[in-house]
């Protein structure tokens, strides 16, 4: 009786593996293109687009009074916020694999030009936390690509484009705060 029990057990292992195998074939025709891994890249790897970057957006309630940098984390977007309240620039990025908890920090370095953990260069460095030894901070890359996401890789650079990074560069000066909204 135990023969006849692992062979309905393989049976059953073997159906389950092909139910298996076609709902991940079905699920990755239809994943949509900015979530698809590129053709050249580590396996697992997804490139994350940039958001819209002209999309009008509300700053954030709750997001601090003063000069400061609002990220949300939710919409993947930044704000640069003037001493007044008025919203002098937004912008789309692109988040990395490790967030920074909701709160307030300071700006703490910054760096004009260093290779990403991605390897790929980068400009523009604005840090301002770090999360189990992950540096955090924004940055632009100088070929103006978006990073690809390991999710089992740590990586803290927030990705914005090379105009943005600018923008920023000028703004977030050593002790500027940074307010990250969820």
């Amino acid at each position: 009786m135990s023969g006849s029990s692992s062979m309905c057990v393989a049976g059953l292992t073997a159906a389950a593996l092909a139910t298996v195998g076609f709902l991940g074939h079905q699920a990755a025709a239809n994943v949509p293109p900015e979530l698809r891994r590129p053709a050249s890249g580590a396996a697992g790897a997804v490139r994350k687009a940039l958001p819209d970057a002209g999309r009008p957006a509300a700053l954030p309630g709750r997001s601090g009074t003063g000069e400061r940098v609002v990220y949300s984390l939710r919409a993947d977007r930044v704000w640069l916020v003037a001493e007044s309240g008025t919203v002098r620039r937004t912008f789309g990025v692109s988040p990395s694999t490790v967030d920074p908890a909701p709160g307030s920090y300071r700006v703490t370095s910054r760096s004009k030009e260093v290779t990403g953990s991605d390897g790929v260069p980068i400009e523009h460095v604005v840090r301002f936390t770090a999360v189990d030894g992950t540096a955090i901070g924004f940055s632009a890359a100088k070929d103006g690509s978006a990073p690809v996401l390991d999710p089992g890789e740590p990586t803290g650079g927030i990705r914005e484009t090379r105009a943005d990074g600018a923008a920023m560069w000028e703004f977030a000066t050593i002790g500027q705060t940074v307010v990250v909204v969820p």
